[in-house]
């Protein structure tokens, strides 16, 4: 394989069963470079599943990982997080009782040659990454902010800053608007707009059509374990893309010619 043309991640016929349930099936799912995905399905359809499996936390039954073309064997979390790949679970992974700073840098701390944290150089880079990635531009916001005081819309601001800054090449975002108002949704979609203009890449992972269709370029339909429709959104509206939703949801799965016109896999 030409690794130059290949996909940034890709994923070749994943299987993966828990127990008697077949949570994955013979799925093949593929991100390009600088290119933000929505990966849509209902409840139970298979999304936190396969992204475990993307990021390494789980191991497939069957199929393979590829990175940059290159087959990926004994694929795990290390060589997940080595490739340049972070995932954004819903609870977001921050600690509420610290500070931002503390949390931006937790694990990959600033230390200096006798292995002591730099504290100040750490609130430096924070104040930087919080003016110009999570655009705080109050004068009572602060690095020593903490954390749990701050919005949802603002936390997810946090973690996803902080994987532009350790220079993520992928970023997982799993339901980063949920439960969140109007207007701190439209915060989170600036920052995933920022993954793009960063020329990073960003599997958007939802079950909330109205969320995803705004920032990405493609939108992958998972259904019961499997993937069933994949569309360049500029080749379908929102009104279609949810009758293909609601089509699959109501177990009719026959594409129309339409849908068949504009099916990219």
């Amino acid at each position: 394989m030409n690794n130059f043309l290949a996909p940034l991640l890709e994923v070749k016929n994943i299987s993966k069963s828990f127990r008697n349930v077949s949570a994955l099936i013979n799925v093949d799912f593929r991100v390009e470079e600088n290119e933000i995905i929505g990966l849509v399905g209902d409840n139970g359809a298979g999304k936190s599943t396969l992204i475990k499996i993307l990021s390494g936390v789980i191991k497939p039954d069957k199929g393979e990982v590829y990175w940059k073309g290159v087959l990926q064997k004994n694929y795990s979390f290390s060589k997940a997080k080595r490739n340049g790949i972070t995932t954004v679970f819903q609870d977001r992974a921050l600690v509420e009782q610290h500070s931002i700073w503390r949390n931006v840098f937790i694990g990959r701390e600033i230390t200096n040659f006798l292995g002591i944290v730099n504290v100040k150089k750490e609130k430096e880079e924070s104040l930087i990454l919080m003016q110009e990635k999570m655009k705080f531009t109050s004068k009572f916001v602060s690095p020593d902010n903490i954390v749990g005081n701050m919005s949802g819309g603002e936390k997810q601001g946090v973690a996803i800053s902080r994987a532009l800054y350790f220079n993520s090449n992928l970023i997982i975002l799993d339901e980063p608007a949920a439960g969140l108002s109007l207007l701190e949704t439209t915060k989170v979609l600036n920052f995933i707009r920022d993954i793009k203009n960063s020329g990073k890449s960003c599997i958007f992972i939802t079950h909330n059509l109205f969320h995803v269709y705004p920032v990405a370029e493609r939108i992958v339909i998972i259904d019961r374990g499997e993937m069933v429709d994949s569309y360049e959104k500029n080749k379908i509206s929102l009104e279609e893309l949810e009758n293909v939703i609601r089509s699959f949801a109501s177990g009719n799965s026959v594409k129309s010619d339409n849908q068949e016109k504009l099916l990219q896999l």
